[in-house]
């Protein structure tokens, strides 16, 4: 299959974790209508993407939740299981740390990394701290691919820049910093003060109250 664009692999992961919820919910049916309304958007993008993915049903009780919980996760999850490390253990790495361990079985978090002593050797759900003096060993060691970024902003280039050098192919940006990297390596920035602020416009638009 060709590479799917970015915001079909969002919705297809925002699907999934809807549908999985169904399940567990005992809902073994679901309509595109249905699965629109959860998410905003219309049931004729909702049917485009599931029809891009290859999948479609004859069945008039809508699509099979578990049948289409597994096309999803053949197309978007990694053929293997991806090492992740996350760089910065503060309170968002921390907080990130946490909810990560056990969400998706083909991305395992297996370190974290910090500058401060009194962090190094902390274990988070049996996951251990390490120095940031020790970044290339323990990313090449434990094979890790995918770095998850939360340091502060003035160190956070040249930390990724490290974690190119070190082999890592994917890095989830939680900093404040656009960062330069390789072709070669997939860069997924998330900036939360340009998400509130799009927040922020909406309810503005929606309350009347622009000046």
């Amino acid at each position: 299959m060709k590479i799917l664009p970015e915001k079909t692999v969002e919705r297809l992961s925002e699907y999934r974790r809807t549908l999985l919820k169904c399940l567990e919910e005992d809902k073994s049916y679901i309509y595109s209508y249905e699965l629109a309304e959860m998410h905003n958007i219309t049931a004729v993008q909702v049917r485009r993407d599931i029809m891009f993915i290859g999948y479609s049903t004859s069945n008039r009780k809508g699509y099979n939740v578990q049948e289409l919980i597994k096309v999803i996760g053949s197309i978007i999850d990694p053929m293997e299981v991806l090492n992740v490390g996350v760089v910065g253990l503060g309170n968002l790495g921390k907080a990130i740390s946490m909810y990560f361990i056990g969400k998706r079985p083909k991305l395992n978090l297996v370190a974290t990394f910090d500058l401060d002593p009194k962090k190094i050797g902390v274990e988070i759900n049996g996951v251990k701290c390490y120095s940031i003096d020790r970044l290339r060993e323990i990313i090449i060691n434990k094979e890790i691919s995918v770095a998850i970024l939360t340091v502060p902003m003035y160190s956070a280039q040249e930390m990724a820049k490290l974690l190119v050098q070190a082999g890592i192919k994917g890095i989830l940006n939680f900093t404040t910093v656009n960062l330069s990297v390789p072709d070669d390596v997939y860069l997924e920035e998330y900036d939360m003060i340009t998400s509130m602020e799009k927040v922020g416009y909406f309810v503005k638009k929606h309350t009347g109250k622009s000046r």
